[in-house]
This record gives structure tokens, sequence and C-alpha cells, in this order.
């Protein structure tokens, strides 16, 4: 079956959907753009208020939501709630604010009275992946939907079920029908759709060459894009950092969510000067995770997705250490039911190891040492990608600066990179284009039209 739930801690399968077939597909596409044309004429104010019964409807189901996040990818259950939790909220914030984004930019010209509005563009397809199946899908289409556009979802062919609970909150609030569907498709299926008149724009988050690959469609019918890709963000540690702080937040950073997120710190640079004391407070801190059932709150380090995850993931880390590179923990996965992988800390890496040019996305931790700040800037910088990036010192204008200069669509300094929804999110170079949340995020997906007036 395409579209497959496994449990990521049993590996056993629970539920199994087949992708549809091509009549179901143009009859949802129909749907979608019949309700843009109810949609996007409802008030602001009042598709405000649908989007706040969305809120409630994700808090009121928060448990169940969590529940199947985990049983679907496998990531701890507290996680899984403060993912529906901070989905709930961004449904808030977009209802309060996001009318003030939207207002019409007065723009003195030769004209008597010339101004700019902003307007949706119609039924948006959303292609999406499984590491955060609610939180991933819900920052592109809160904005989306408050804008007036449509949304047409297809989700990771291992999340069937949250993608049809995502359709489910919004067919159970009061608002238009069909303003958000989920598509049980296939890539080739994807493919398509794009190309269909009746979708106008495309969003992605997911792999550098998935992106690569619908953009290039998406061109081909000039159609707006916004890409979210891969990254491998560098954790940068000057001389002065706070050695405690930084360990701590490291492991968070890159074991949270099984190490598989994007914006994950992977690349942990150190100034000589202080890399023996933070690499053993950071493998020491890693060595406390805890490996087990994701339900379970003693569970700290949970299980990869899907066991081909896993694999790739392995023959990385094994690639790495044949070329020279150390181990100091981990590095082999653990045997029996379950798609489980040790927190592992790799060092001494060799120039061209999969580290230095690969995203490693789960739980390895990647550490580089170097002789002073400019190479600690240039070894963060030599890289394809550029989503996010930290750096760590106690004097806060020389982090501000040295941020500056990171290649990246978020910088850090002292803190851990995340996304929030009054800030814009997206990245650079091959981590992609365009920007999700805050009020750019609300804009890419809009025709700001220009008005003239004369006399």
């Amino acid at each position: 079956m395409p579209f497959t739930s496994t449990n990521p801690s049993t590996g056993l399968i629970f539920f199994e959907k087949s992708d549809w077939d091509s009549t179901k597909i143009d009859l949802s596409l129909d749907l979608s753009q019949a309700a843009f044309q109810v949609w996007r004429n409802t008030p602001y104010n009042e598709r405000a208020e649908h989007l706040l019964s969305a809120a409630k409807a994700l808090r009121n189901n928060k448990e169940t939501l969590a529940t199947l996040i985990t049983q679907e990818m496998g990531k701890l259950l507290t996680e899984s709630k403060a993912e529906v939790e901070k989905c709930a909220l961004a449904c808030e914030y977009f209802a309060q604010h996001g009318q003030s984004f939207l207002q019409d930019t007065i723009i003195p010209s030769d004209a008597k009275h010339s101004y700019v509005v902003f307007q949706p563009l119609g039924p948006v397809l959303a292609v999406m992946p499984w590491n955060f199946p609610l939180w991933q899908v819900m920052r592109f289409a809160i904005p989306a939907l408050l804008a007036g556009n449509t949304v047409v979802l297809k989700h990771a062919s291992n999340v069937p079920q949250c993608a049809l609970a995502l359709e489910n909150i919004f067919a159970n609030t009061d608002a238009p029908k069909h303003i958000f569907q989920t598509l049980l498709i296939n890539s080739q299926q994807t493919q398509h759709l794009i190309r269909d008149r009746r979708i106008t724009a495309v969003t992605l988050t997911g792999s550098t060459e998935a992106g690569k690959e619908i953009a290039a469609t998406a061109g081909h019918s000039i159609k707006k894009t916004v890409l979210e890709l891969g990254g491998s963000d560098p954790f940068v540690l000057l001389g002065d950092a706070d050695i405690t702080k930084a360990a701590q937040v490291a492991t968070q950073s890159r074991y949270m969510n099984c190490g598989q997120s994007c914006i994950a710190a992977k690349r942990f640079i150190v100034v000589k000067d202080i890399a023996s004391k933070f690499i053993e407070a950071f493998v020491e801190k890693a060595r406390e995770l805890v490996t087990g059932d994701p339900m379970h709150s003693s569970t700290t380090l949970a299980p990869m997705a899907r066991a081909d995850l896993r694999d790739q993931l392995h023959a990385q880390v094994h690639k790495t250490v044949q070329m020279g590179g150390k181990c100091l923990l981990g590095g082999t996965p653990q045997i029996g039911e379950g798609f489980f992988y040790p927190a592992t800390v790799l060092s001494e890496l060799p120039e061209n190891s999969p580290p230095s040019n690969q995203e490693l996305f789960g739980p390895v931790a990647s550490l580089f040492v170097v002789k002073d700040e400019h190479e600690a800037l240039a070894l963060a910088n030599r890289t394809q990608y550029g989503l996010g990036g930290s750096v760590w010192t106690k004097d806060l204008e020389r982090g501000q600066q040295f941020a500056r200069k990171l290649e990246c669509g978020a910088a850090f300094v002292n803190g851990l990179v995340k996304s929030d929804p009054r800030l814009p999110f997206g990245g650079i170079k091959e981590s992609g284009y365009g920007r999700e949340l805050a009020k750019l995020g609300m804009r890419e997906f809009v025709n700001a039209k220009t008005i003239w007036v004369g006399d």
C-alpha cells in the first residue's frame, strides 16, 4: 500500500490506504477551486474566527492527535503534545495579527492616489514531510488560509492518518467546506497536479532533491514556489562560551525529535581553547539519553521514523569511521524490534567525510575543532546548506556580528534554533528560498497588486 502507518517503536503496520485515482483527484481540485471563490470573499474577521475554532479543536483533541503523531512517526509523546500546542498558538497569533500584515500599503507616486493591495492566489498545493506532521503543514496553511487561499495537502506517505486528521480539524469548524483538503497521492501524481491550471502555487518542505524536482515542474508552469529544504546547521562555540549551557542546548538541539529536524544543530564547531571541556560535557549529556518506547515518560530518545532512514544514517556513520573519523559514543544500530539508533558523537572528521558535505538526519552529532573564530566562521559557511545556525559567546555584540556573517536564513546567539510564528523562517542556498511565518510568510502566497488612481 502506498500510504502505510508503521509504528517506529515496534515496526508493526497498523494502517494502510491506497492512493487516489485521477477521478477523485479531479473532483478535489474542483471543490478547492469552488471553495476559493467563497473563502476569498469571506471577511477577514470571519476567517480568523474559523481559525480560532481550529485552535480550539486542536487543544480539545491534543491527547488523541499527539498519540497519533507518536504512533506514526515515533517522536516522544511530550514532543508530540508540544507540536499540537504550537499549531494552536500559531492559529491564535495569525488570527490576531494577520489582518495588519495584509493591510493596503500607501505608496506616494505621480498618481492622485496609489497603493498596494494583497489578494489571495487560489488553491495552493502543499507537499509536506513526516518529521513534524502537523506543524510543518500548519505553519504554511494558517497564514495562507487567512490570506484567503485554499489548501490541498500532499503529505508524506508514512503519516496518512495525521494528514487526514488535519483535514478533519477544518472540516469540523464552521468554515466553508473544502478550504483544506488532504489528497492521498503519490509523487508522480503530485507532478501532474503541479501542472494543473487549478493549482496556483506550491510549497514544499523536504529534501533538497525533492525541492529541485518540485521547483523545476512549477517553474515550467510559471507558478510561485516556496521551498524549505535540508540543512546542516553549524553550532559554533567561541572561546568565551558558557560551556555548561551550550552543552545542554547542544544536546537538546541535536537529539530532539531523534535528530530528525532540518534546523537541528548538526555540525558542532568549537575553538580549540575550550574544545576538550565542551566535548567532555556534550558526550556526557548525550550518554544520559534513554532510548525506549516514545509513549513512556522515562524515554528521552525516540526511535527513528523508518527503517530505511536508520540504515541510511548508519551507512553515513560507518563510512565516516572507515575514512578515519572517531566515534566517541554510539554508532551501532539497536538490535530488535523498532527503528532505534543510539545517540552518536563523531569527531576528528576527515575533510570529505559525510558530516562535512552531507546532512545527517538522525541522532548523530559531528564535532569539529578549529583554531580560532575566523576558522570557525569559514567552516560554518563551507556548506551547500543555509537554513539555520547559532553562535555561543558571552560577548553579545561579538555574537551578533558573527551571526550577521553566517550564511543562513536564521542565526541565533546563545539560543536554540527554532521556528516562531512571530519571526520569518526559511533558508538560502540549497536549503531553499522564500519565507514562512510572520508578515513575510503571510505575504508569500498573495498577489501584491498596485492600484494607481489618476484625476
